[in-house]
């Protein structure tokens, strides 16, 4: 028997990622004619999903080439596709709605009906429910799937001997510590193995040197880390190195409000950037907003808001001290309008960030975790010169309904990037926002 396997793909799993056809090795692809059918729906939208149908479709009409569609063609991965269409079974079938979820399903299961070692692939669950009950197999699109209950938190706590510790602290960077930091910028909690209380925090520079944290960042933007996972993430959101960072962490754990109080730090107080750019995913990314009223800021007010509840928080006027002049009569709402007014601050929906080149910006991108990997490659390869990075998101809370915690762009960044210099991660576990909001982050 062929070890061979015919993998029919889904609609999403083409929309999801446009290369997917290669991704299957040696084996036969099917495209049900369905799937066509429905991509052609999608091809003339202006979203994420409109241009990864254009790409397929180009895909598919240059394989034309090589041959007949339905009889198959071969593949640059050593595979072969097929289009195929079937013909809408009778009343006595278990497959009797005139759906394109069941007409794709059918083709599957008239392939596995004819002794093929059939795998159905889906972003839908209830499609692969469905193809289960068929006795079909099914799968997840697995390629950029990453292992979330395994994911590089970006620290370790390590036990060393004392004389380690006393070393690190009588030097700047202590070096020859080849079993200590994986990755660079990872960072150490430093433990003595022999009972004694010495401790101390390290930060990776390249694997087997470590460093000791900056003094420069105990405190920015008149904020102070609360716990030592923030102290970490203010250190790769200040280094000019780190060109690209990542934080997760559910919610309350500081990943906006310390992204924004360093991208105003680097930009009004030390001019590293010229401006801050932050932008949200409008779920589904791309989605149309011209429903909501009023010009593009005024529609990206309504889904800015937790940017400024954040902003709101970082430009309050400072309390004020007895025996003080008067305070200011500066409300924080003005602050806020100055600062978008001049351009220092720019609210941008994601819709309009493909094509662009963005240089000497520090971008926060806020809710990471409802793009697909494709979509955060978009992003990221968007820095120009002197831009830095950083990506925040919960992967508990995802609303796009064909990512999870596996395979969301934000977790997949951050597994796949920890090798790089550039690329600093931390994963914050410890609720700050109130006692209230941290008993329901882990409670409820």
């Amino acid at each position: 028997m062929s070890d061979k396997k015919s993998f029919v793909l889904d609609t999403n799993v083409l929309l999801h990622n446009a290369e997917c056809i290669e991704c299957f090795a040696d084996n036969s692809v099917v495209i049900p004619m369905a799937v066509i059918e429905e991509l052609d729906k999608f091809k003339s939208q202006s979203n994420e999903l409109g241009r990864n149908a254009r790409q397929v479709i180009r895909h598919l009409d240059a394989l034309r080439a090589q041959g007949n569609l339905r009889d198959g063609v071969p593949l640059t991965s050593g595979g072969e596709l097929k289009i195929m269409s079937q013909t809408f079974p009778s009343a006595d079938s278990e497959l009797v709605e005139d759906i394109p979820d069941n007409r794709i399903l059918l083709v599957a299961a008239v392939l596995h009906r004819a002794g093929e070692r059939v795998i159905f692939v889906s972003k839908d669950i209830n499609a692969r429910l469905k193809a289960d009950a068929l006795g079909i197999e099914a799968q997840d699109f697995e390629k950029e799937k990453i292992n979330f209950d395994e994911l590089y938190t970006g620290y370790s706590d390590v036990e060393v001997s004392a004389e380690v510790i006393e070393a690190f602290f009588a030097t700047n960077v202590l070096e020859g510590v080849d079993d200590l930091g994986r990755y660079p910028n990872e960072f150490l909690s430093l433990h003595s193995d022999n009972g004694e209380r010495k401790t101390a925090l390290a930060r990776t520079v390249k694997p087997g040197t470590i460093s000791h944290l900056s003094s420069k960042y105990e405190k920015i933007w008149n904020v102070q880390a609360r716990n030592r996972e923030q102290r970490m993430a203010i250190e790769l959101l200040m280094d000019p190195d780190v060109q690209l960072v990542t934080l997760v962490g559910m919610a309350g754990t500081g990943k906006t409000l310390l992204a924004l109080a360093a991208a105003l730090q680097c930009t009004e107080k030390n001019g590293r950037y010229d401006s801050v750019l932050v932008s949200r995913p409008v779920v589904p990314l791309g989605k149309d907003i011209g429903y909501l009223p009023g010009d593009k800021d005024e529609k990206l007010a309504h889904w800015m808001q937790p940017i400024f509840d954040n902003l709101a928080f970082l430009l309050r006027p400072a309390p004020q001290m007895a025996g003080k002049k008067k305070k200011s009569t500066v409300t924080t709402q003005q602050r806020i309008d100055k600062l978008l007014k001049s351009n220092t601050l720019v609210l941008e929906a994601l819709t309009y960030i493909r094509g662009r080149s963005i240089p000497r910006q520090y971008v926060i991108v806020d809710e990471a975790q409802n793009l697909t990997p494709h979509e955060v490659k978009t992003i990221i390869s968007r820095a120009g010169e002197g831009t830095k990075m950083v990506l925040t998101g919960d992967p508990y809370q995802i609303d796009n309904p064909y990512l999870d915690a596996s395979s969301n762009g934000l977790t997949y960044v951050a597994e796949r990037m920890k090798v790089h210099q550039l690329h600093g991660h931390l994963t914050l576990k410890t609720s700050e926002r109130s006692a209230l909001a941290a008993i329901a982050a882990e409670s409820l």
